[in-house]
């Protein structure tokens, strides 16, 4: 039986490897297992990173939420307390907006959350 090498599939897969690796410095990109290497590391990368992002994010609503609260009154965690009393449903990525954009509407809010 004839031996099957297998050469263009082998080809479009290490092709598409050093595609997403284009830019990458010295090797990385050149080289098929190096390529193949950085790859799977910057996809692990990717994927740790936008939960990372998303917990970075809900830090920095929470400060700015914390720092208008207490230009009202109260601090974070009370208003966060009365709004869940109140039934006011704002997430905290709104509660920073109206913070930061409207401080009137926030200064509303607070007070219907008893702050």
């Amino acid at each position: 039986m004839a031996r099957a090498k297998g050469g263009v599939v082998t080809r479009r897969r290490h092709k598409k490897i050093l595609r997403l690796t284009q830019g990458m410095y010295g090797s990385r990109h050149r080289l098929f297992h190096r390529a193949n290497e950085a790859m799977l590391k910057s996809l692990w990368y990717a994927y740790r990173d936008r939960r990372v992002r998303r917990r970075d994010l809900r830090r920095l609503w929470i400060s700015r939420i914390n720092a208008a609260a207490r230009l009202n009154g109260t601090t974070y965690s009370r208003l966060a307390h009365g709004l869940k009393l109140a039934d006011i449903r704002l997430n905290r990525k709104m509660l920073a907006d109206l913070a930061v954009r409207d401080p009137q509407a926030f200064r509303a809010v607070a007070e219907a959350a008893g702050g």
